[in-house]
């Protein structure tokens, strides 16, 4: 590409969105792969695929393309990074656009969307609270709207879970602050500085999870994020170096308690989904 053709690519002005069969599409919107007959043997490979926009570009003769991550690629997390081989370019003639989620009717009320995603290392002892804690959630009843996930130390998978638009997210991790092993918090993490830290490259890394790096990733990705909250249980033991399985038995024991204070949270968020954290929690029994 010559100078000339880099000029015309940097005056081009960013396309926000395409509507692609009557259905806005953009950052983040799903669709399914439809590539035109003829192509190569990848194009084969992914017709039908589902898969997340990543973005929506022009070349310099004007063609609109959007960078697509595929659902079930094992290596999307490098797609998010945008390294080629995970990261796929089609025309908006082979895309097929899936609709959201159905709006509401004009006097139904609104219905928050909740994550609940579970963080930890289960090779690293009390590290495990927040697998252990969704791992029980999950076998319980549950409204439509709140999806419940363990993510464990899968810090792009939690970050590509953000980009889906979630008016609350639950982050469930042990929590070291120094008070007694064993003690349950609820914070509210400050969001409007994450992008103050490094760069979205550097946010993530594939086999360990730093909730606030996932976090500034997902930003990056997307832009600011609803409502973010950490249940958090301050550990009494990470286990020797060699690492160690299970939980101790002060965490063990506080793990039910975990799970309704999770619950209530939830169920109070549903009722309130504007009130501030504080009126939440001093709400709740």
């Amino acid at each position: 590409m010559n100078e000339w053709e880099w000029q015309l690519l940097e005056d081009k002005k960013p396309v926000e969105d395409l509507r692609i069969g009557g259905i806005a599409v953009r950052q983040g919107s799903r669709i399914r792969l439809r590539p035109k007959p003829g192509g190569d043997i990848m194009d084969i490979a992914l017709t039908g695929k589902t898969a997340v926009v990543e973005s929506i570009e022009q070349d310099y003769e004007g063609k609109t393309h959007l960078g697509v991550i595929v659902d079930d690629d094992p290596g999307r997390d490098i797609g998010l990074l945008r390294q080629p081989g995970h990261r796929f370019f089609f025309s908006a003639e082979e895309i097929e656009a899936l609709p959201e989620a159905p709006a509401r009717g004009a006097d139904e009320p609104a219905r928050p969307r909740i994550l609940v995603a579970g963080i930890g290392n289960i090779f690293l002892g009390d590290d495990a609270f927040g697998v252990e804690v969704v791992r029980r959630l999950s076998n319980c009843e549950r409204p439509k709207n709140v999806h419940v996930e363990d993510f464990g130390i899968r810090g792009y998978d939690l970050a590509y879970a953000l980009l889906k638009g979630y008016d609350t997210t639950i982050l469930v991790d042990a929590c070291p602050r120094g008070g007694p092993a064993g003690t349950l918090y609820v914070i509210e993490p400050e969001l409007y500085d994450l992008g103050t830290g490094e760069g979205p490259q550097a946010a993530a890394e594939a086999h360990s999870m730093n909730p606030l790096n996932v976090l500034r990733l997902a930003t990056a990705m997307s832009g600011p994020l609803e409502r973010v909250l950490l249940v958090g249980c301050e550990p009494a033991t990470f286990g020797p170096e060699e690492g160690q399985m299970g939980l101790s038995r002060k965490i063990e024991a506080v793990i039910d308690d975990a799970v309704k204070l999770v619950e209530t949270l939830i169920a109070k968020i549903l009722e309130n989904k504007d009130e501030p954290l504080a009126k939440i929690v001093s709400a709740m029994p």
